[in-house]
């Protein structure tokens, strides 16, 4: 039996993926991320989605309730403990 994929338990799964790729994290984008964080805050797999974030570096979007500039502010540990 195949293992599911973490991401088909993330709680993102039925929103407009738009939502966690503000343009910005000011003005509207400010709003737009407070929602985006607020759906990670409900999800089963926050922390897997923020490593797997961490493990690819990727530089765009909300990823486990953090925005590109948080997670590049987060301390070298939780970068390793992700790889």
């Amino acid at each position: 039996m195949a293992m599911s994929d973490w991401r088909e338990d993330a709680a993102c799964l039925d929103q407009d993926p738009e939502l966690f790729f503000p343009i910005s994290e000011v003005g509207l984008g400010a709003e737009q991320v407070k929602r985006a964080k607020a759906v990670c805050a409900t999800c089963p797999v926050q922390q897997r989605c923020l490593d797997h974030a961490l493990q690819q570096g990727l530089n765009h979007g909300v990823f486990g309730g953090a925005t590109p500039q948080e997670r590049r502010l987060m301390p070298a540990e939780a970068r390793r403990r992700a790889g």
